[in-house]
């Protein structure tokens, strides 16, 4: 195992109203956010973590929520000079917002960008604005639209749209004026996902009339041609960029890289060599205030080597997702396994028209296996204790 590149992700679990679909550690926020005793219980957490930092560079940071955009750009711009003190930044370091285009108020991204933020992440999910009103958005697609207004005029361009297909009763051409809409405000970086039911959101307990697969599909398809057409490559499952605008962050995650998560409920994946090269994975107390209360060293309430039996599956579970796959030597510097751990079973894939070796030593998944993704990941789920040939 070798150390791979480090992130950080900082979780800011507050929104305005929560969404009927959303599973997300995310919290109505109250009258008034405590914005300045969270960003120091933050800060606070970060030391729970710097040990695995093992000499490092930051590559990205990524503030999710929840809605970040509800603190202000001089909390943003503290907690990054004061993380910048503790852990070097890469010299091209990518630094995303997560932004809710109706909290956005005149002004602000200008002071995000002075605060460090060099990319954002407007949470659009549609322009329909009937869908907008059944999904529980506080924006409408004017909101949108002056949003990225505000990021021009910060001279913010790296930025990415979140867009959402197979919404309640949506039909295929609806699906692609919602994405000719957001192709008109020229993003760097689209992101489209298929609406699904989790378990645990209003939506899953009271399920509103969601198109036939087949068409949430054809959706898929043809928002893909429609992307591709108009210079915006797939490079994952639901990422699409313009040349130079994939997201370093997201690209971490699904390349098995580490980061260091902190903030009410935030996850993080770690490699630590100073262990016995084991991959640690941490979690964090959830309820916002809680996580507020309690002392710095309490607030990881889950602290978890990853089994090595496990360990090829959490890879594939990310690698997978990317379209260009991953190689051999890939597998074995990020999980300090063998390749062998997964060649049968590779192998096993390959034989069902699943896997393809396009070059030396380099796997993925077929536009099949793409289609069929989690049957393709659940075939590198270790065998159960007392299975046998």
């Amino acid at each position: 195992m070798t150390l791979p590149p480090l992130s950080l992700y900082v979780h800011m679990p507050w929104c305005v109203r929560k969404c009927p679909y959303c599973d997300f550690n995310s919290h109505a926020a109250p009258e008034l956010v405590p914005q300045a005793q969270y960003i120091d219980a933050l800060l606070e957490d970060l030391q729970n973590d710097l040990s695995a930092v093992q000499g490092r560079e930051l590559t990205s940071i990524f503030f999710g929520g929840g809605t970040p955009s509800l603190f202000a750009p001089e909390q943003i711009g503290r907690l990054l000079e004061a993380v910048r003190r503790q852990i070097p930044f890469d010299s091209g370091i990518e630094i995303t917002l997560e932004a809710n285009p109706g909290t956005i108020e005149h002004g602000r991204f200008a002071g995000y960008r002075d605060a460090g933020i060099n990319r954002v992440s407007l949470g659009a999910q549609t322009f329909n604005e009937e869908q907008l009103r059944l999904l529980g958005r506080i924006h409408g697609a004017r909101d949108i639209e002056r949003a990225v207004e505000e990021l021009r005029q910060a001279g913010l361009d790296n930025f990415n749209l979140d867009l959402m297909y197979g919404l309640p009763a949506q039909n295929v051409a609806q699906a692609l004026l919602d994405l000719e809409a957001a192709l008109s405000l020229q993003p760097a970086h689209i992101s489209q996902y298929q609406l699904t039911l989790e378990p645990g959101t209003v939506f899953y307990h009271r399920p509103p009339p969601l198109p036939d697969p087949d068409d949430c599909w054809q959706m898929q398809i043809e928002c893909q041609e429609v992307l591709a057409a108009r210079g915006y490559e797939q490079y994952e499952v639901s990422a699409y960029a313009r040349p130079g605008r994939r997201s370093r962050h997201n690209l971490n995650y699904w390349e098995f890289g580490d980061y260091i998560g902190i903030g009410a409920g935030a996850h993080g994946k770690l490699s630590r060599l100073d262990e016995g090269e084991v991959i640690v994975r941490t979690t964090r107390v959830k309820q916002p205030r809680e996580y507020m209360s309690r002392a710095a060293d309490l607030r990881v309430s889950e602290r978890r080597v990853v089994p090595a039996a496990d360990v090829p599956f959490e890879f594939m579970l990310n690698s997978l997702r990317l379209i260009d796959g991953f190689d051999e030597h890939e597998f074995e510097s990020r999980t300090g396994l063998p390749f062998a751990t997964v060649s049968r079973t590779v192998a096993e894939a390959q034989r069902k028209g699943l896997f393809e070796l396009d070059r030396p030593h380099h796997w993925r998944a077929t536009p099949n296996g793409q289609r069929f993704l989690n049957d393709l990941q659940e075939m590198f789920l270790p065998e159960p204790e007392g299975a046998g040939a």
